[in-house]
């Protein structure tokens, strides 16, 4: 522990010569309710700043919504065509112009419906000895 030494003046009482331990913890407690004081009113201060973010936020989510649905709302004398289905498979299915693949009737109809990654004849191993 450190000791302080104050001049000694004769009307000096003795109590202000050295640290003692009760001024000791009577500092560090009162440094300690000052960060616990500082702490309580600084975390009030972030969460008021966070539930006003968060406010404004929910606010213009709500404000972006409503002319979400506004622009989405269908107009009374509009045709169902127009809409979008493109999370419905069963009505995207049924605007494919030609939903089912039909067999190649002639050779010519085969080979033109392949890619051109696609062999045009089935690869065939040659029979017999490879390493002669």
């Amino acid at each position: 522990m450190f000791v302080i030494r104050l001049i000694s003046y004769p009307s000096a009482p003795s109590t202000l010569i050295k640290n003692q331990v009760k001024s000791f913890w009577v500092g560090w407690g009162s440094l300690v309710v000052a960060g616990g004081a500082a702490y309580y009113f600084a975390k009030r201060s972030i969460n008021a700043d966070r539930a006003e973010r968060h406010e404004a936020d929910m606010r213009r989510r709500q404000v972006q919504q409503s002319l979400e649905r506004q622009s989405s709302a269908p107009s009374t004398g509009s045709n169902p065509r127009n809409y979008d289905f493109a999370g419905s498979p069963s009505m995207e299915a049924s605007d494919d112009p030609a939903p089912t693949r039909h067999a190649p009737e002639t050779e010519k109809q085969r080979v033109k419906e392949k890619s051109k990654y696609e062999a045009s004849a089935p690869y065939r191993a040659k029979k017999g000895d490879r390493f002669s």
